[in-house]
Order: C-alpha cells, then sequence, then structure tokens
C-alpha cells in the first residue's frame, strides 16, 4: 500500500494521503486526543504512538499533528505503519456515528445561512482540506459567522489570518449580511 505524505501549512502536522482508499468518505472526524477517539480504531492507534498530539481524519487523507518532544524524522514512520496496518486488517475508520455539533442559527436566517454554507463548501473547504484540514460551519447570528477549523488548520499559525483576510473577505462579498468571521473551538 503506498501512502503519499504532505507537508502542510503547520510545521506540526504533516497529510498522509493512502493511495486509493476512502478514509472518511463525505464526512470528517478531528480527535484532540485519546479521549475523544473511543469510536475511531485508527486515531487510537496514531494516539498510542508517543508524540501524537492530534488526529484529524478526512475525506480521503488522514492530518497527524506532533507534540514538541518528537521529530517528525522519528515519528513519521511509525505513523505510516500504523496507517498501513490500520487498512490491511479491514477495520473501520470511525465506529458508528460521532455526536454533531448544534448550529446556532434562527429560522429566519435560513436563506442567508443557505449561501454561507454553499460558499464555503465549494469554495473554502476543498482548499483548506488541500491544506490538510476542514472548516465547519457552527453557526450565524447578528451578523457574525462562527466557524471552526480543524485538522491542519486548528492551531495553525495562519489559521486565523485565512479565516479574517480570506474566508470573511469572501463571505461579506458575496452575503452582504455578513459582518465579521470568529473561530470557535469545537
Amino acid at each position: 500500500m503506498f501512502i503519499e505524505t504532505e507537508d502542510t501549512p503547520n510545521p506540526a502536522t504533516l497529510k498522509f494521503i493512502p493511495g486509493g482508499r476512502d478514509v472518511m468518505g463525505y464526512s470528517t472526524a478531528d480527535f484532540s486526543g485519546p479521549e475523544s477517539a473511543a469510536r475511531s480504531p485508527l486515531a487510537l492507534a496514531l494516539f498510542d504512538l508517543d508524540g501524537v498530539a492530534r488526529v484529524f481524519l478526512g475525506a480521503d487523507f488522514i492530518t497527524v499533528s506532533k507534540t514538541e518532544a518528537v521529530d517528525w524524522s522519528a515519528l513519521k514512520p511509525m505513523v505510516l505503519s500504523v496507517i498501513v496496518d490500520h487498512f490491511v486488517s479491514g477495520r473501520p475508520v470511525v465506529e458508528g456515528q460521532g455526536d454533531l455539533a448544534e448550529e446556532d442559527t434562527l429560522p429566519e436566517d435560513s436563506e442567508v445561512v443557505a449561501q454561507i454554507k454553499e460558499l464555503l463548501d465549494t469554495r473554502v473547504r476543498p482548499a483548506v482540506a488541500g491544506d490538510g484540514g476542514d472548516i465547519v460551519f457552527r453557526g450565524y447570528r447578528d451578523g457574525i459567522v462562527r466557524l471552526h477549523m480543524q485538522g491542519a488548520c486548528s492551531g495553525c499559525p495562519s489559521s486565523r489570518a485565512t479565516l479574517k483576510h480570506g474566508v470573511e473577505n469572501m463571505l461579506r462579498h458575496y452575503v452582504p449580511e455578513v459582518q465579521s468571521v470568529e473561530q470557535v473551538e469545537a
């Protein structure tokens, strides 16, 4: 099994692409530690490695963030081994359904919310996925869009700039009701 590895804008995170394999398909899963990864045999196996700080499962990729205590030269071969072993075993990447965070919106804002989600899905998420992460809509009220950054984007030094200068400017251009964008945690 061939696994391609790519750098991300976050130096503590690498993107692993298991060639020809779906990881999560149309959904994503972000695990900030082993306690949150109980439903993912793959994420749990990665957290068993010393130095793994975060695991993000994308459509066709896995991003792994490391702690400062380890170097990629030591950790990367172990991550590759865990990923290969997992896919060879045939076990599911995630078992059962996860809890979806509730969106904070008002019924009267449904048209604006639909426009925001469409722009995020067609223009923002593909670019963010290319960097090993995802951006999730968490709410819209009083002109403020709340978004959650996942994967390589969570904790990336440039994520706030991406939100403010990229995503916010684009949303404000296409959806006049949008005044600003805020980053929220889970």
